[in-house]
């Protein structure tokens, strides 16, 4: 009785060890920290001479520094995520095209590496405001998100995202589809002076 007893449990043990674990182990993928996000909040930026809009209370907004000489450039800046939206203003006074063709050479250098472009049409006929948002997917893609906005008389206003790290847009993709709604939300408030 007593062999069969040490027998039944010496199979079992062997059996639990053989049934137990995986035969071909496989490297789990890299896992990335989870995000918490705030909640949405916007103050009014009044302070440009051509333009306002409504900002995230999480942002800040700074001058930009690389352009002294322009003063209607700004960055909202999202420190918690290493990420900014650069704004450059320009007068128009009849080189729109020429605005128009800068904003469509800065998309194009980002070919090279987006796996797809998208656009959205901006259409606020009440407060004048047209223009076109762009989606740049793609992994290795340093700026996510552009667009420009304009009157097509006396206002452009041109915009792009990028983040201070190594451009890993399927890791960024939370933080990018949140600030995507904070640069609608901008669009949407967008008024010329």
């Amino acid at each position: 009785m007593r062999k069969l007893a040490i027998s039944l449990v010496s199979l079992l043990v062997l059996l639990a060890t053989v049934s137990c674990g995986d035969r071909n182990p496989q490297p789990k993928p890299r896992g990335y920290f989870r995000i918490d996000f705030p909640e949405k909040q916007y103050v009014t930026l009044d302070t440009m001479n051509h333009y306002m809009f409504e900002y995230p209370a999480y942002a800040q907004i700074t001058p930009d520094y690389n352009s002294i000489e322009e003063t209607d450039w700004s960055n909202v800046v999202f420190p918690a995520y290493k990420g900014t939206i650069h704004l450059s203003y320009k007068n128009v006074d009849g080189n729109l095209s020429e605005y128009l063709e800068d904003a469509y050479l800065m998309i194009t250098k980002h070919i090279a590496k987006a796996t797809g472009i998208r656009d959205s049409v901006v259409v606020n006929r009440n407060k004048n405001v047209y223009g076109l948002v762009y989606f740049l997917d793609g992994e290795g893609v340093a700026s996510p998100l552009q667009f420009y906005l304009t009157d097509s008389t006396e206002h452009f206003l041109r915009g792009s995202l990028y983040f201070n790290m190594y451009p890993n847009n399927d890791s960024l993709r939370p933080v990018i589809d949140f600030i995507t709604s904070d640069v609608r939300h901008l669009i949407n408030t967008l008024e010329w002076k």
